[in-house]
């Protein structure tokens, strides 16, 4: 996104923005909101973490030539894949003799950084979207890898079972909470200095809202708007009585931030 002009003109000038991404995984999304005018204040409500154990993921990795398919559903997925490949001397070439499919673009991305091309992507970034788009693809009886984190959404294996594949679901990273923001987060909104609160998971939706009570989130958070990524997320942000005001309909960041511009360009013609 680029933005042209002196900062007072800038779609998002005057708002401050709460991002609870990941600090290592936040700074894409905090640049295209400064871009865009807004004051960011980054509250990370979750870190990305190793599995407590490789060795599912590295034994999975030992025979990765026996699956028919290798299905990636996060960036942090592909990651983590990669370095484990790397301590064999290997690369994601190695999953040339498997057909490949990437969640959204930005998988898609970090796997072809790494050389190579999924072969599928979905339409609709999420597990919905993806099973929808393997539907006729993937044969009764393939083996399917799915590296993924250690907690998560059952849909995707469950779909794919019910199709008759043999699904290996190893975990490849593990997404734990963050709280240490929580006492300058309750600061800035009790002083009323926040305008909206995105969020990019649905982990970080319910850790976000895990740091705050009830009374609090109802009181601390009015007036105070909430963006989400995708309806996953949307729906477990409302599981905390957490309203989304703004989503995008492509499940990107890219696409979030345009989401928030229009939806304060829109509130400013409103009269």
């Amino acid at each position: 996104m680029t933005v042209r002009g002196g900062v007072r003109s800038r779609p998002l000038f005057g708002k401050r923005i709460v991002i609870t991404r990941a600090r290592d995984q936040a700074s894409h999304l905090r640049r295209l909101l400064e871009a865009a005018g807004a004051e960011v204040l980054s509250v990370p409500t979750i870190r990305i973490e190793p599995p407590d154990s490789w060795e599912p993921l590295d034994s999975a990795i030992g025979e990765v030539e026996e699956f028919q398919w290798v299905i990636f559903t996060s960036v942090n997925g592909v990651d983590s894949f990669r370095r484990r490949l790397s301590r064999i001397g290997k690369d994601l070439r190695a999953l040339r003799g498997a057909r490949v499919a990437a969640i959204g673009p930005a998988t898609a991305a970090a796997l072809e950084a790494g050389g190579l091309l999924p072969e599928v992507v979905p339409d609709e970034y999420r597990a919905e979207g993806l099973v929808e788009r393997l539907r006729g693809l993937i044969r009764r009886g393939d083996r399917v890898l799915l590296p993924r984190a250690a907690e998560t959404r059952d849909l995707l294996v469950a779909e794919l079972e019910r199709r008759g594949a043999r699904v290996t679901e190893v975990p490849a990273y593990r997404t734990v909470a963050v709280k240490e923001g929580a006492e300058a987060l309750r600061s800035e909104l009790k002083a009323g200095r926040v305008d909206l609160v995105t969020f990019t998971s649905s982990s970080t939706a319910r850790n976000f809202a895990r740091l705050l009570d009830d009374r609090e989130r109802s009181a601390l958070l009015n007036g105070v708007e909430v963006a989400c990524i995708g309806p996953v997320t949307r729906d477990t942000a409302a599981e905390f009585g957490l309203r989304t005001r703004i989503m995008p309909s492509e499940y990107t960041i890219p696409a979030l931030v345009r989401a928030i511009v229009d939806y304060y360009a829109n509130k400013k013609g409103v009269p």
